[in-house]
């Protein structure tokens, strides 16, 4: 009795291969692949969460625009309504001023020409704002495995070396360097798996942005080149209905 009440309180022995472990036998290179990997994944899960949150506020936009914004009585008066510094009150602003612009030009040029240019340059900067961030994304997922991988070779080559010193492959002798050189593969792959969804996720909600924003450029610039008698079907404000005849005016 006294025997297993001394074993229970006996503390635990520490593992002998577990990830602190694998740092400190690996030394200065898996410390820094370490801390490279963790940096790569707190930089990919930061980009994550900002990119939803701008990407959101955007779409959010877009449902305000269809909303409220064509039934304005002028590009003014709607632009107001718009948040401010959202993507589509750009759009909107660069359009009026590129109106007023163009009655300022010595060459003459085509109005639709200047218009959908100086529209299409505010679509091209949103979109290149919007993918900001994306390319470290990328970068992450490209090479984070090949990071991983460069301690996977280094806890080789010491197993290697270990093995060669004691003159035989115990496992005692390979146990740790080889377990390094997994836990780095792990990482590695931990890393980029994470980032490469991300990428991916972030680019395809992107694609859909863009398309909505060339949709309302297109809109915009009919109505600019129009003077305001093109707009999207179903923009138009609703007819007031009307009431019922009365009796008395039935009578009469």
């Amino acid at each position: 009795m006294l025997i297993e009440i001394a074993a229970a309180a006996a503390p635990k022995a520490a593992n002998p291969y577990g990830l602190m472990e694998a740092l400190e036998q690996g030394g200065v290179i898996a410390w820094t692949v370490f801390i490279i990997l963790c940096g790569m994944s707190v930089g990919t899960f930061y980009i994550l969460f900002t990119k939803l949150i701008e990407q959101q506020k955007v779409i959010n936009q877009s449902k305000k625009v269809r909303a409220t914004f064509w039934r304005a009585a002028s590009l003014k008066e709607g632009s107001a309504k718009l948040e401010k510094n959202s993507a589509y009150k750009q759009l909107v602003d660069d359009g009026i001023a590129a109106q007023e612009q163009h009655s300022k030009l010595t060459d003459p040029v085509e109005a639709h020409d200047w218009l959908h240019g100086s529209l299409a340059r505010s679509e091209a900067a949103i979109n290149s704002k919007l993918g900001g961030g994306l390319a470290f994304l990328a970068t992450v997922g490209a090479t984070s495995p090949f990071i991983g991988l460069f301690g996977t070779v280094i806890g080789i080559y010491r197993a290697l070396i270990k093995i060669g010193a004691a003159g035989q492959a115990s496992i005692d002798a390979v146990a740790g360097p080889v377990g390094e050189a997994l836990i780095m593969t792990a990482l590695g792959l931990a890393v980029a798996v994470p980032a490469v969804l991300a990428y991916n996720f972030l680019q395809r909600r992107n694609k859909s942005i863009a398309e909505g924003l060339s949709a309302f450029s297109t809109d915009l610039l009919g109505y600019l080149v129009s003077g305001g008698a093109v707009k999207p079907v179903g923009s138009a404000a609703p007819a007031p209905v009307a009431k019922p005849a009365t009796a008395a005016a039935t009578k009469a």
